[in-house]
């Protein structure tokens, strides 16, 4: 193996980070990889390795970089009205109170808060318990922070900002203290952690793109294992599960999966 190859640097990267490469598309994460570089002027792979063994600040940024953390309030707002109006009546019909909600890969904590503004419509805030795991513990830092711009929350009904929002006089966006208490963050790999078990819904959206089939299948397979049976996978506008019922999964709505 050449000791400045792609191939050589995943290994590299693995043994200092314990983040698998293989997993994800190759030619995108490539693609955003070789972009760092070019950013920071690191001629190749081998003097990169020994950057982010000594520089912490770069190895923090490169993972958070890496990734790929896009996220907004209640993205795709038409799957969000289904939730509200069919997929959480439903949890509560099928489960009781509370209700056990898993918010895998949350990245800043857009997609765990927007979670607890929907339900806030059906239960009290001291009823509402979200696990919103990522693998980035930067960003889970800033998810726990609550802070965002007007960009963030572009999508989010006026409702919700109302109740759950204040603005800081140089226009920061913070979530109360009262909806972050039904948040609890934690560090997490999809990859390679535990998943928790029993849960109701699990919500994982915009994320399953990145990965390559081998890597996705392992997840569909582990999710379906944590949810319950008769919980809900809820997953992105661009990730229909093609053979779901392989993973024990039946499509009940776009974008919804119901465990068999």
């Amino acid at each position: 193996m050449l000791s400045d190859s792609y191939e050589w640097f995943k290994q590299n990267f693995l043994s200092l980070s314990g983040i698998d490469l293989n997993s994800y598309k190759e030619g995108q994460m490539k693609r955003r990889i070789d972009n760092f570089l070019r950013k920071n002027k690191v001629s190749g792979y081998q003097q990169f390795v020994d950057i982010l063994k000594n520089d912490r600040e770069i190895y923090d940024s490169f993972v958070t970089y890496l990734t790929i953390n896009v996220s907004e309030f209640y993205r795709n707002p038409l799957q969000w009205q289904t939730l509200e109006q069919e997929i959480i009546p439903l949890l509560l019909k099928r489960f009781g109170k509370p209700l056990k909600i898993w918010s895998a890969a949350c990245s800043t904590g857009d997609e765990p808060y927007s979670l607890a503004m929907v339900l806030s419509d059906f239960l009290p805030l001291n009823q509402i318990q979200i696990l919103a795991t990522d693998m980035d513990q930067e960003v889970l830092s800033k998810a726990k922070k609550g802070c965002y711009t007007e960009q963030s929350i572009k999508g989010l009904p006026k409702r919700y900002r109302d109740k759950f929002l204040d603005i800081d006089s140089d226009g920061t966006i913070r979530v109360s203290d009262k909806l972050k208490s039904c948040i609890s963050f934690k560090q997490h790999d999809l990859l390679k952690d535990r998943y928790p078990q029993g849960v109701h819904m699990i919500v994982c959206r915009n994320v399953m793109i990145y990965f390559t089939e081998e890597a996705k299948d392992k997840i569909y397979h582990r999710f379906s294992a944590s949810l319950s049976r008769q919980g809900i996978l809820f997953v992105g506008s661009t990730e229909q599960i093609i053979g779901a019922g392989r993973y024990n999964f039946q499509g009940i709505q776009s974008f919804f999966y119901e465990k068999q």
